[in-house]
């Protein structure tokens, strides 16, 4: 077998990775895959203090041609403690082993980054899913992007209130619905449960939601997805196939370069005057619903670009 393979990082269960691999092996490579939910139970894994001495259930891993990362399943919370009685009450050992899981994983990734490996997307590049640190990098670079706070003061976030009128507000990682605020949420009460955690407020953005997919460098489509929820998820009416205008998917491009994401899905919303503001990055994208929904294809480019970088090593 090469050794450069194509590595997928991430559990066959997981139908998006599972695409992935079938993908690529439909295109004459057999992938090599990192199931991060197998270990440490199930995946024997070997470092030595050597860059490239890497082995995984036996095998010697080289450099790998392109590596496409769903997800190495960090949160003990999202990832198969319910399902464990003592890991559930444990939590602190539970927390523990996570940390030594991801910290080897990581260690992984990060060999293969700094080895010139081609990542779908950066293991290291924290920003990528850092969204206070994504719209920071966009707004110096002069790309729009809408007014927001994060915070946990409720001073500030009332003052943020009063000058932008209609406001979100969201997890600062995600994982919940996007709300609008109410005068009931500025109440001295609700704003004390700012102690528990921080929150993103966002001025409210009226127009079309669009869905962006970018690799490498190019637009492969874009998604206007017909909602009358303020959160698109789980309310999507209809997804259209549409056209972006050259400027804005300039800016789509060069958004995925500040970032450094070779692969992104980005959700983009249009302000009042019909200006599209970038809202996030996604560093590793869902795919199979939007297919579904509007017949485009992005596992296809996708895993081409995988593959083609293979071809390159000479594979």
């Amino acid at each position: 077998m090469s050794d450069s393979p194509i590595v997928i990082v991430g559990a066959l269960a997981d139908p998006h990775a599972a695409a992935v691999f079938e993908g690529v092996r439909a295109r004459g490579c057999e992938p090599v895959v990192l199931d991060a939910q197998r270990f440490p139970e199930d995946l024997p894994i070997a470092l030595g203090e050597a860059p490239g001495d890497i082995v995984i259930e036996g095998r010697r891993i080289g450099r790998p041609a392109a590596v496409y990362v769903r997800s190495l399943y960090q949160s003990p919370a999202a990832y198969g403690v319910d399902a464990d009685e003592a890991m559930k009450e444990d939590w602190r050992r539970t927390t523990l082993a996570f940390r030594e899981r991801s910290t080897l994983l990581s260690a992984i990734l990060l060999r293969w980054e700094a080895q010139g490996a081609a990542f779908y997307n950066p293991s290291s590049n924290g920003h990528n899913i850092t969204k206070p640190y994504q719209l920071a990098l966009l707004q110096a670079a002069g790309l729009p992007v809408p007014a927001t706070l994060w915070s946990n003061d409720p001073a500030a976030v009332r003052r943020f209130c009063d000058v932008h009128g209609a406001v979100v507000y969201k997890p600062v990682a995600g994982g919940a619905a996007t709300r609008k605020v109410e005068a009931k949420d500025l109440t001295d009460e609700r704003l004390d449960k700012l102690r528990a955690a921080p929150v993103c407020f966002q001025e409210l953005l009226p127009g079309d939601d669009v869905r962006v997919y970018v690799i490498d460098g190019r637009v492969v489509c874009a998604l206007r997805i017909v909602t009358d929820a303020i959160d698109f998820r789980q309310h999507e009416q209809r997804i259209d196939p549409i056209a972006l205008d050259d400027a804005v998917a300039r800016e789509c491009v060069r958004a995925a370069e500040i970032i450094g994401l070779r692969y992104t899905g980005m959700d983009i919303k249009a302000d009042r005057h019909g200006r599209y503001k970038i809202l996030e990055l996604n560093p590793s994208a869902m795919f199979l619903g939007f297919e579904a929904r509007a017949g485009v294809d992005i596992r296809g480019p996708l895993c081409d670009a995988l593959v083609a970088h293979r071809a390159q090593r000479g594979a």
